[in-house]
């Protein structure tokens, strides 16, 4: 495990207490049941805003706290565990591609309204339902962006798309020239195809050739915080399950085979945490960020997936009734795998990285 300094621990306090408090997973069965497209309530948002979360890593001149990678991912694990629905990791994503490619003025517009909350980014890429970025068609001319992103996630709360054209990054202000469509995945939350034609868009040009990458670091990694959010609640919960069901006149826990499998688990999350704050230390420190990240969310998205069935398996038929909690991990954890790379694209990123 990563060693917190006093801060970042009562960060991650506060952020457990909080969810544990006023933000469990029956508050996100009253957004689903909203049926508000954004699919997250405003005020939670603003909330989150005020306690600073929205700026932890946008540097202090421009309104956040530069607290660093690993700290923005402890609160995000938290907010994996209780499914709290917010655009806080996507609008993360829109701030570090400022934070990267950004001239000074679009430094100075942008990262104050993403710092506080006034303003909510997303990151639009994919152009199909399989993730590849070298397939990428969107194109500008004479600075209006045409092209088509599909399943961009928080679309319908976003102000700003930060959108991969052919040439580079560009921002797109949520207006003229954009048109959203919505997509129902498993998990209820917001997901939209963009389509951008003739839409505004002010390049992204400080970042060099491989700022595309260098975002998809960090998309891969805060996505895979939530995923590791995610995985440890099913444990604990699957686990406390067991601890009190009784078949056969017998606890199951004390079934041996029962016993096996959860260490196995146990196992792999440990596993998975390693890998994940390895991804989150090494953005903090420049050191071979990019395979950190990509082990970071292969090793997320083979753990998550898993925990999710095991723990939908031991809970038996129940677990996929809307009456408990576990089978909406369950359908959030699909499409995290497929987001920023699937297990096997990332397998073949790590190779080339790597030299193979």
């Amino acid at each position: 495990m990563a060693v917190l300094n006093e801060e970042q621990e009562m960060l991650r306090d506060m952020a457990r207490d909080w969810t544990t408090n006023e933000s469990p997973v029956t508050e996100w069965r009253k957004v689903r049941g909203s049926g508000d497209p954004k699919a997250y309530d405003d005020s939670v948002y603003g909330t989150m805003a005020e306690m600073g979360w929205t700026g932890i890593v946008v540097p202090e001149e421009h309104g956040g706290s530069d607290f660093g990678w690993l700290s923005a991912g402890l609160v995000i694990e938290e907010l994996g565990k209780t499914l709290t629905a917010s655009p806080l990791v996507a609008s993360t994503i829109a701030a570090s591609a400022i934070m990267l490619g950004g001239s000074d003025e679009q430094k100075a517009k942008w990262l104050p309204k993403l710092a506080t909350g006034e303003t909510v980014g997303t990151f639009a890429i994919d152009e199909s339902g399989r993730h590849d970025p070298s397939k990428i068609e969107a194109s500008v001319s004479d600075g209006k962006l045409s092209g088509t992103k599909e399943f961009v996630h928080e679309a319908h709360g976003a102000t700003l798309f930060v959108v991969a054209a052919k040439d580079g990054l560009y921002l797109v202000e949520k207006g003229a020239g954009v048109t959203l469509t919505d997509r129902k995945l498993a998990d209820m939350r917001s997901h939209a195809d963009v389509m951008f034609d003739g839409a505004p868009a002010d390049k992204l040009a400080d970042g060099g050739d491989d700022l595309l990458d260098k975002v998809l670091d960090r998309a891969r990694v805060l996505t895979a915080c939530e995923m590791l959010g995610m995985a440890q609640h099913v444990f604990d919960t699957t686990l406390d399950y067991l601890k009190q069901r009784v078949q056969f006149n017998q606890v199951l826990a004390t079934f041996q085979a029962l016993q096996h499998r959860m260490a196995d688990l146990f196992a792999d999350l440990a596993l998975m945490r390693s890998a994940v704050e390895g991804g989150l230390q090494a953005l903090d420190a420049g050191f071979r960020p990019a395979q950190a990240a990509t082990m970071a969310k292969a090793e997320a998205n083979r753990v998550l997936r898993i925990v999710s069935n095991e723990g939908i398996q031991l809970h038996g038929g129940i677990g996929m009734t809307d009456e408990y909690d576990v089978g909406f991990y369950l359908k959030r954890a699909r499409v995290l795998e497929a987001s920023f790379g699937s297990t096997s694209y990332l397998k073949d990123r790590y190779a080339t990285l790597s030299g193979y």
